[in-house]
């Protein structure tokens, strides 16, 4: 585990200190995000903060190759750790010429496919899926891999659909892949397999990753990720998932907790997991698209009606409603994992408990918490001896720092 918290460690600081070398680049490069009607920032903001987290992804994979315990671990961890590595610097190369020079959708939509078409053809793809009976399904590889290139794509493209507020994709990715370290380890742990996996190095590496580049993409944000770093870590969540399934069987890992039988869960987690953390963001999406039809727009259209724009009119500032959709983000991670690994009252409870303040943080908060730019203004004395504020009057301004 300190080995574990070691490379989650490296990876955030190396991040955080790169986001200053993609913020000059960016600004050099005229990647930077331009304020358009629909968006939260009131001034424009540099892209290529991928460029920092892939920085920080192979710093941690560097580090972990000379640790005591980990550079012991099989022959597969580190090499389908640095495929992944690979594919996600193919993804983020994109990302970045997406970032300057605005590539079409189809073009990024082919660099993706390619991407991942390395993983599959490297043999990093989905294998089996368990069935009631104790046995497995096996996949042929062709089945494998049209599977591996849907889910690792679409989480890819999930990832940068949520990327709308400060700190959110970054927070979102970071807490699944979180969850999942928890998940990978705590599963090897219970069934006495080998506690190095390739899925509990990237999670660490990923959520270290996250957490450094959120030193400078919290609101108010210095650098925003662009292209680069949300399909960069959307393409690294999706992978670490599947990398379970290539280095166990299923019957390897049946045990759970205190002795019981681990439901099917473990299992279906890798598939499901990333869709699960996001399943906030994308139902916002399947609603944004049913909305907008509706309407006889475009689906693309762009508005300001998603969840995080929800938030913001409910009275949530906008830390605030980056923090809110952390919560359920973990709430569904965190809440899976204990369910998948742990039976009883107390898992229950644990499980209710995380519901019970995640609902009331996101609606009864903001009636005792209101933001300041919601909060009726104090009377003001007109008097010929006021000084001056400095503001034009007839100006349609708003105070600094508020929404």
């Amino acid at each position: 585990m300190r080995e574990y918290i070691l490379v989650f460690l490296i990876a955030a600081a190396v991040t955080s200190l790169l986001t200053v070398v993609a913020r000059e680049i960016a600004l050099r490069t005229g990647a930077v995000a331009k304020v358009r009607d629909r968006d939260v920032h009131a001034e424009p903001v540099p892209y290529l903060g991928g460029i920092a987290m892939l920085g920080g992804l192979v710093a941690a994979y560097l580090v972990a190759r000379e640790l005591p315990f980990l550079s012991n671990a099989g022959p597969f961890v580190f090499e389908d750790y640095k495929l992944v590595i690979i594919a996600g610097a193919m993804v983020c190369g994109i990302g970045v010429l997406d970032d300057i020079f605005d590539l079409d959708a189809l073009t990024k939509f082919g660099g993706q496919v390619l991407a991942v078409g390395l993983l599959t053809y490297s043999g990093l793809q989905f294998y089996f899926f368990p069935r009631p009976d104790g046995y497995q399904f096996s996949l042929d590889p062709v089945q494998g891999a049209l599977l591996t290139v849907v889910v690792v794509v679409a989480t890819v493209n999930a990832v940068n659909f949520v990327d709308g507020l400060d700190g959110l994709a970054a927070g979102v990715v970071g807490i699944g892949a979180a969850a999942f370290f928890l998940f990978s380890y705590q599963l090897a742990n219970l069934n006495a397999a080998p506690l190095a996996t390739t899925a509990a190095l990237l999670s660490a590496s990923l959520a270290g990753a996250c957490a450094g580049f959120l030193v400078h993409n919290f609101h108010p944000a210095r650098l925003f990720m662009g292209d680069s770093g949300s399909m960069l870590i959307g393409l690294v969540l999706s992978t670490t998932a599947l990398t379970i399934t290539t280095q166990f069987s299923g019957k390897e890992l049946t045990q759970g907790a205190d002795g019981s039988q681990a439901s099917l869960l473990p299992f279906l987690l890798p598939l499901g997991l990333p869709v699960l953390i996001l399943i906030v963001p994308m139902a916002d999406l399947v609603l944004a698209v049913v909305r907008r039809t509706r309407a006889g727009r475009s689906p693309f259209a762009p508005d300001k009606q998603h969840l995080h724009h929800r938030l913001l009119e409910i009275g949530h500032s906008h830390r605030r409603a980056v923090v809110i959709m952390w919560l359920w983000a973990a709430l569904i991670a965190f809440g899976t994992v204990l369910a998948s690994l742990y039976t009883g009252p107390r898992m229950w409870l644990a499980l209710g408990a995380m519901a019970a303040v995640t609902v009331a943080l996101t609606f009864v908060l903001p009636r005792f918490a209101r933001p300041l730019a919601e909060q009726p203004p104090e009377p003001v004395q007109e008097s010929a001896e006021a000084p001056p504020t400095g503001l034009d009057e007839d100006a349609d301004s708003e105070p600094s720092g508020t929404l």
